[in-house]
């Protein structure tokens, strides 16, 4: 809970109550419990109000420092922000891996590799 202040206000209410964000961010609680060292995310952004995915971005930045995250995702922009290598796939086979930082500033290499 000491990512998500949140839910600390909202802990009295059912899941079932609770906001698509808010309900993203007790999955994202939940998979944190334990000794985790790998959170795998599949579009943890999808549908989400801008505000939430602000709130699970920060969280996600905080966690990047202590455990490895993988996170699929279809906004490019924001998955940069926080990764530091991207693995590019088309019909589910890699054809681009390497840094995320080229692919962040140099809009003529991520056109070149991305085809954006």
């Amino acid at each position: 809970l000491e990512y998500f202040p949140r839910l600390k206000e909202r802990m009295d209410i059912a899941a079932d109550y609770l906001s698509g964000g808010e309900q993203q961010m007790v999955a994202v609680a939940r998979a944190m419990s334990g000794n985790v060292k790998l959170l795998l995310l599949d579009e943890p952004f999808e549908g989400l109000a801008p505000s939430v995915i602000l709130d699970l971005f920060r969280v996600f930045d905080l966690l990047r420092q202590h455990i490895s995250i993988v996170i699929v995702e279809h906004n490019l922009d924001l998955v940069l922000a926080l990764a530091d290598r991207v693995f590019a796939l088309e019909r589910g086979a890699v054809f681009h891996q390497g840094p995320a930082a080229p692919l962040q500033s140099d809009l003529d290499y991520r056109k070149k590799i991305l085809w954006l």
